[in-house]
């Protein structure tokens, strides 16, 4: 009796084992295929709708009720993007290296523009590595990217903005 029942536990752990490598597997192969899906649907121009940042309950337009950017995706894993106030300052001197220091706080402080190489994350999220940026702080960093799509809009959701914390949400259209 105690033979028969060893191989019944012993099937049985063997069933489970086969059963783990198989969901594993699938598991695997689900992630992989949104990935690629995702990749798909981010390529191309991206236009900026909106960008809000929530902080504390309190939210604000981060370049203003009408702001102006691109988003960019390439098929080789490079991606560019820039924001920007659509009220940024003219400098007076007509010289971009002597701005006064009021100009140059308002550019600084409405202007926003990054580039480097991206991966997409199991759960379909975008993996930025960026080389450069106009806040340099983030030159060199990874930063996770939480995206929807739907249609030609996109969702995209920074979790660490560069404005001292909260949640930045932005909407893009895609450029046509």
């Amino acid at each position: 009796m105690n033979r028969s029942l060893g191989k019944i536990v012993g099937t049985l752990l063997v069933v489970i084992a086969l059963t783990g490598v198989t969901l594993a597997g699938a598991s695997s192969v689900w992630a992989q295929q949104k990935a690629a899906d995702v990749r798909e649907q981010i390529l191309g121009s991206w236009t900026l709708v909106s960008a809000v940042v929530e902080q504390g309950g309190t939210k604000r337009e981060l370049f203003g009720p009408n702001p102006k950017g691109v988003l960019f995706y390439d098929r080789n894993g490079h991606f560019s993007l820039m924001s920007m106030r659509p009220d940024l300052p003219k400098i007076a001197s007509n010289n971009r290296e002597s701005p006064t220091p009021e100009e140059a706080n308002a550019v600084a402080r409405g202007l926003l523009a990054f580039y480097g190489t991206y991966t997409i994350d199991a759960e379909g999220n975008v993996i930025q590595h960026i080389e450069a940026s106009s806040f340099a702080n983030w030159s060199g960093a990874d930063q996770k990217r939480l995206i929807t799509i739907s249609g030609d809009e996109m969702r995209w959701i920074n979790p660490a903005p560069a404005v001292g914390g909260g949640m930045t949400t932005l909407l893009y259209k895609r450029a046509r």
